[in-house]
């Protein structure tokens, strides 16, 4: 569900905004001074919705517009093939999206919602309240340069540009350009395209560059960052199996976890995965203390089925079972930190048989799906953790970035880094978005430009056309609707 206080907060606030542009225009002595100063700042309010414009930008649009007339020319004629493009694949991509959100409906099952391209984002739902300022600079940057395509292509087909704006309409900020209707309309099918599909086609270019920036940070960071040598610890939360004196710690170089070795965040994820999927790990441990240590009055079972061997108020010994090849399963009740740290991983016995040294592999008796992962990370000691793996992969953050410098932070790519992630997200999503055929959207037009550009000689009627034209705008309409629905049904009521 969505937040109360959350609710309560964007909805107050509104209602303080809307009571006092009422009270304002209600005034008699106000009433003018107010819509006046509203008329010279180009701002005017509605329920839930604040919009500026401006003409200071025109010339800076003219500019642009006119900028290497040869170099626009082929850009814009590119951006109305992807625009095209993208409007067919945008009702595949929601036509897709409509049955896995229908699949998890009818399995009631959240797996296989991250494998969705498209997904309903509620700030302080599925997306973290920490991570709202990258969400709204993004979105806000992601429309501006949307517009700017449109303002700039416009301007080259000669049609007049009245101005640009910015709006927040409840909590999500956009911005419009406001183009002079009547040369719009003056214009061919084929330029109005490159005008319509201008907006999605720099959506597209911003989320590639992004991309590409992404992919290239290392590279950029070169000099006061390194990476290959672990994952870096920026948060750990508090709280969790992950935090504590004998836990890890903000700064903490992340090298192994048991045996599988960790370069990068994303190995941090395989090897957890690993983890979860294979046998639990075996420690080799010599005979000598197995004989002492050997318990087989106190073996009992738990409800899972598995074996336990030592006391249940005891916080520092774990149960392991093992194998002496003469009896099937033996059990020795151990001291986890002092058994683990002065050994060897082992699979069976054969991989202790070294340096004829009698040594045999233990393996912790642990509940179903819980392991004993042993954490490697620079400079502290080992930490020991025990449970299920997913709550030890989610209770800390990481970067791949190890500062060279110790006046370095390693918030910074951290920072660059989940902007970039932001931006490639929803400038494709606005790409993609804006490219449906929808009523209201850059797609509805893009639809009646095409269909006026390629079935004016197959359809001669134009109100056949229009009709055609309507009927598209409609299916795709219901089917964007339908997937709003569902996804927000998805993400705040299950």
């Amino acid at each position: 569900m969505i937040p109360i206080p959350v609710v309560v907060c964007v909805v107050g606030g509104w209602c303080v905004i809307y009571l006092g542009d009422v009270l304002l225009r209600s005034s008699s002595a106000l009433k003018s001074s107010y819509e006046d100063w509203l008329a010279a700042n180009g701002l005017s309010l509605s329920p839930f919705h604040v919009r500026w414009q401006t003409g200071l930008l025109n010339r800076l649009f003219a500019k642009w517009g006119r900028w290497k007339p040869r170099f626009l020319y082929h850009w814009f004629n590119l951006g109305m093939v992807f625009g095209v493009v993208a409007m067919f694949g945008s009702i595949i991509l929601l036509t897709k999206t409509l049955m896995q959100t229908l699949a998890q409906m009818m399995t009631d099952s959240p797996e296989g919602s991250n494998e969705q391209m498209l997904q309903v984002v509620v700030p302080g739902v599925n997306l973290p309240v920490s991570q709202l300022a990258y969400f709204f600079i993004a979105i806000l940057i992601s429309g501006v340069i949307h517009e700017i395509g449109h303002g700039v292509a416009a301007v080259r087909e000669q049609v007049r540009f009245n101005g640009f704006g910015m709006f927040i309409f409840i909590i999500y900020p956009g911005a419009f350009v406001d183009l002079f209707t009547t040369h719009l309309q003056l214009i061919s099918p084929v330029q109005q395209l490159r005008i319509f599909c201008a907006g999605v086609w720099h959506n597209f270019v911003v989320g590639v560059a992004a991309l590409a920036f992404l992919f290239l940070l290392p590279l950029f960071l070169l000099p006061f960052y390194y990476t290959g040598a672990g994952a870096v610890i920026t948060e750990v939360t508090e709280g969790s199996a992950a935090s504590g004196a004998r836990g890890l710690f903000v700064g903490d170089l992340v090298t192994h976890l048991e045996d599988c070795p960790v370069r990068s965040v994303e190995d941090w994820h395989a090897c957890i995965k690993d983890i979860s999927h294979r046998p639990q790990t075996g420690y080799c441990i010599h005979t000598a203390t197995l004989q002492q240590a050997r318990s087989p009055s106190r073996v009992y079972k738990r409800l899972g089925g598995t074996l336990e061997c030592c006391s249940n108020n005891s916080l520092t010994d774990i149960c392991f079972s093992y194998s002496n090849n003469l009896e099937s399963r033996l059990h020795a009740c151990l001291p986890a930190r002092k058994t683990i740290d002065s050994s060897h991983t082992c699979r069976t016995n054969m991989d202790c048989q070294k340096d004829f040294v009698p040594n045999l592999c233990v393996v912790p008796s642990l509940e179903n799906q819980t392991r004993l992962i042993r954490v490697r990370h620079q400079p502290q000691m080992d930490m020991l953790f025990v449970g299920y793996p997913p709550h030890l992969q989610f209770a800390v953050s990481l970067t791949n970035f190890v500062p060279r410098y110790r006046f370095l932070h390693f918030d910074l790519p951290v920072v660059i880094e989940t902007f970039c992630k932001y931006l490639v997200s929803l400038s494709g999503a606005l790409a993609v978005i804006n490219a449906v055929p929808c009523f209201a959207l850059d797609g509805q037009w893009m639809l009646t430009s095409f269909l006026e550009a390629t079935l004016s000689c197959l359809i001669v009627e134009k109100q056949n056309r229009e009709l055609l034209g309507f009927f598209i705008l409609l299916a795709g309409s219901v089917l964007l609707a339908s997937n709003v629905a569902l996804g927000l049904w998805m993400v705040t009521a299950r």
